[in-house]
């Protein structure tokens, strides 16, 4: 099933600081210097490079040492395939819209089910009902450690701006987003933050990196600033603007950028 790309397109048409100081582990990555390398989760850093394929199984080829990938449709062993070359994995997973195409469909009453996303197959769900989801992205999250990922990419974390066909405030979605990140970090896995770029500096304490849709269209990669400041990665890809108009900013801003299409196959542009 193809995952394409979310966010603003889409409705349109570690960890913690390192407090104690970090030491470099390699493929653009710090763990914590006080404490064991193996109870660290993982903290990319600014400017490291990144492969994003959402549409099937993934294609081990591109050369990047970091990969986000498709948690339901890839494997255990795809996973550990690339660590085997060297590379972190993320599993993305849609944190905030139920999908009819994934094998917990069945698991999300209808009453928690809102508007369609614009996607074929999804709806928006309400975020305030903490008590259903965690356990449901729980169990999401118990798939992405037993297959060995390193971090998530929990998407559609930026309800309260969309047309949901549920109330939401900026308040249910920091209740809903923390709650996301700790699922993650008591799983031992990194979590970054999906766009919901307005609410990045009450955020950027709880997320390990940022993953930005099409900032540089819309004149708002000021807003992930903090996220470099704090020494943690933005993973950012652009759809329609060529890597000659974004590219050299994206560099002087610290962000991992490259073109992508919009179907996130294989092909990639970095900068």
């Amino acid at each position: 099933m193809s995952r394409a790309h979310r966010g603003r397109s889409a409705v349109l048409a570690t960890a913690l600081l390192c407090l104690g100081g970090c030491v470099s582990v390699g493929n653009g990555t710090q763990r914590p210097s006080d404490g064991p390398a193996h109870t660290a989760r993982w903290q990319p850093r600014p400017g490291t490079a990144w492969q994003w394929q959402l549409d099937g199984r993934v294609d081990p080829s591109v050369d990047a040492p970091v990969y986000d990938i498709d948690g339901f449709e890839n494997t255990a062993a795809d996973v550990a395939r690339l660590h085997r070359a060297g590379r972190h994995v993320i599993c993305y997973v849609n944190a905030g819209a139920w999908e009819n195409f994934r094998p917990d469909q069945d698991a999300y009453p209808d009453r928690i089910l809102g508007r369609t996303n614009g996607w074929a197959g999804e709806r928006w769900v309400d975020i305030r009902r903490l008590d259903v989801l965690e356990p449901l992205l729980a169990r999401r999250f118990d798939m992405c450690r037993r297959k060995g990922f390193d971090a998530v990419e929990p998407d559609l974390l930026d309800g309260f701006v969309n047309r949901t066909g549920f109330p939401l405030t900026a308040r249910h979605q920091l209740a809903f987003n923390r709650m996301v990140a700790r699922l993650a970090h008591e799983r031992g896995l990194s979590v970054g933050l999906k766009n919901d770029l307005d609410q990045v500096p009450d955020l950027v304490r709880d997320f390990d990196f940022a993953v930005n849709e099409e900032c540089a269209e819309f004149a708002e990669c000021a807003s992930l600033a903090p996220f470099v400041k704090a020494g943690k990665a933005v993973f950012h890809v652009e759809y329609a603007l060529p890597t000659s108009a974004f590219c050299s900013g994206a560099k002087q801003r610290g962000f991992s950028s490259m073109r992508k299409k919009l179907e996130l196959a294989v092909w990639r542009a970095p900068c």
